[in-house]
C-alpha cells in the first residue's frame, strides 16, 4: 500500500494559507542560500510519483509552473511527468500532461489510489481537501516545512483541535534559511 504525505509549508501559529505571501525567508535577500530545502524537496518528488491537488491548489499550480522555463529546481520537470490527481466535481479539462479528476466519493477514490502499486502520494496546499484526508484518517505521514514566521490569522492545517490525529515525530531537519522540516507518522 502507498502512503499518502501531507506536505505543507506552515508558520510557527500553524497558519498554511499562502495568500500573504510569507514563505519567502530570504525576503526580497537573493543571497540566502535554499540549496539544501531545495534538495530535501528533490529528495521528496524521487519517492512520490503521484500528486493529489484539490482543484483550487491545481489550477494555480497550472497556471505558474509550465511556464517556467529557466527554472533550476527541478520541480517543474517533475511537475511535468509526475501523476497528477486533481480532486474536482466541476474541472472539465485539466489541461496539463499525465492529470486525472477524481470525481467520485473521496474516500473512496483515495483508498484506491492507495491501494495500486507505486511509490509515495503527496498532497500540498490544497487546505479544504487535507482536512477531508485528516478527517477520514487517510495520512499516513505529514511533512512541514515551518518557517520562522508568526501571522496571527489566516488558514490552519489543524483547523479543529478535535481533528488532530496523533503523531510521532520521525525526523527534525534544519535549514541555514531558519525554515525546519517537522516529519510526523501519525500512530
Amino acid at each position: 500500500m502507498r502512503d499518502l504525505i501531507v506536505t505543507e509549508n506552515i508558520t510557527l501559529d500553524g497558519v498554511i494559507d499562502a495568500t500573504e505571501g510569507w514563505f519567502n525567508p530570504a525576503g526580497d535577500d537573493a543571497e540566502v542560500d535554499q540549496s539544501d530545502v531545495e534538495a530535501a524537496l528533490r529528495e521528496q518528488s524521487a519517492a512520490a510519483d503521484a500528486l493529489l491537488l484539490g482543484r483550487v491548489t491545481f489550477e494555480d499550480m497550472r497556471g505558474y509552473w509550465p511556464q517556467q522555463t529557466d527554472d533550476t529546481t527541478g520541480i517543474t520537470d517533475y511537475l511535468d511527468e509526475v501523476s497528477k490527481y486533481v480532486v474536482s466535481s466541476t474541472l472539465q479539462d485539466p489541461d496539463w500532461q499525465h492529470t486525472i479528476v477524481l470525481r467520485g466519493a473521496l474516500i473512496d477514490e483515495i483508498r484506491e489510489l492507495k491501494a495500486e502499486a507505486g511509490r509515495d502520494i503527496v498532497t500540498t496546499g490544497s487546505i479544504m481537501l487535507v482536512r477531508d484526508l485528516i478527517a477520514a484518517d487517510l495520512v499516513d505521514e505529514y511533512r512541514l516545512f515551518m518557517y520562522p514566521v508568526v501571522l496571527g490569522r489566516g488558514r490552519r492545517l489543524f483547523a479543529d483541535a478535535t481533528e488532530v490525529p496523533k503523531l510521532r515525530l520521525i525526523e527534525v531537519q534544519p535549514f541555514r534559511s531558519g525554515i525546519v522540516l517537522l516529519r510526523y507518522r501519525t500512530a
